[in-house]
């Protein structure tokens, strides 16, 4: 008998966490949504408020090195609430998880740049969004993907998010490769495996001098205790930009806790509200 209690009592919570999750915004917000890009198909998720009637904004949201569409789920709710759309997804050989292309040995940041130039002409085609309301968010490798594409799509991109934005990665993988014919033909990072292509393409980009050409309000939020990419990087953007606002996050490294999640979208929501 008190083994049958405890079995039911067991599948009772076992439901309330399920309902409780099914509720939650970070899987109740999106639906599949996949974009051609050439032979490819981008797989993403698109997020909308729940009313409609007249054409949005939308945040085009880019992930970090190795990771997916997921880590937007932390941003949906927040920008829906905005009247922003907001969409994510896989880079193309962007990570060994990718439900668009899986095979890292192809990455590139600036093939990369290209899908998400191939997503921004996407959604300014699409009627129910407002072309002079479309915003890049960037976290990481992602950040500065999306800082080199709105540095080359000035008239396209209204807003620019950039958290702990990688600026570092030419410099510090030259440090590694001086020259391209020390680039092996595989390269692992974090036991991701990387082709030669990734490298002919950044030894020699200066991302700081790319990036400032974006003349638009820009925001950063940085952790100062980010070991992967340096704070003082996103310190010379802030100067380098036009107008650029950086906000400090005290204590945070590679990536945010809830709470430090909250402050970031504290920074975020009025940006976007000005």
């Amino acid at each position: 008998m008190m083994k049958r209690k405890a079995t039911n009592l067991l599948r009772m919570l076992c439901t309330v966490l399920l309902c409780h999750l099914m509720a939650s915004p970070l899987m109740a917000n999106g639906d599949e949504y996949v974009i051609k890009n050439g032979e490819r198909t981008l797989y993403g998720v698109l997020s909308k408020p729940p009313y409609q009637g007249k054409r949005q904004g939308i945040v085009i949201l880019a992930h970090g090195f190795a990771g997916t569409h997921h880590f937007a789920y932390a941003y949906f709710d927040a920008l829906n609430r905005l009247g922003y759309q907001a969409y994510a997804f896989d880079f193309a050989c962007g990570s060994p998880f990718s439900r668009s292309d899986k095979n890292t040995m192809n990455m590139s940041v600036l093939d990369q740049q290209r899908q998400l130039e191939t997503v921004i002409e996407h959604f300014r085609r699409q009627p129910d969004i407002d072309p002079k309301r479309i915003v890049l968010l960037g976290e990481s490798q992602g950040g500065l993907v999306s800082a080199l594409t709105a540095a080359s799509n000035q008239k396209k991109i209204s807003r620019l998010v950039l958290v702990f934005p990688a600026f570092c990665i030419p410099y510090h993988w030259r440090a590694r490769y001086p020259t391209f014919d020390q680039v092996p033909d595989t390269t692992r990072l974090w036991r991701v495996p990387m082709g030669r292509q990734y490298f002919k393409e950044i030894l020699d980009m200066d991302a700081f001098q790319l990036a400032k050409a974006y003349k638009k309000p820009v925001l950063i939020v940085h952790g100062d205790a980010d070991q992967v990419v340096p704070y003082a990087d996103s310190e010379k953007m802030q100067k380098l930009y036009k107008k650029a606002t950086l906000h400090c996050i005290p204590g945070a490294g590679h990536g945010f806790n809830p709470e430090q999640q909250a402050q970031n979208l504290g920074y975020i929501i009025p940006f976007l509200q000005e």
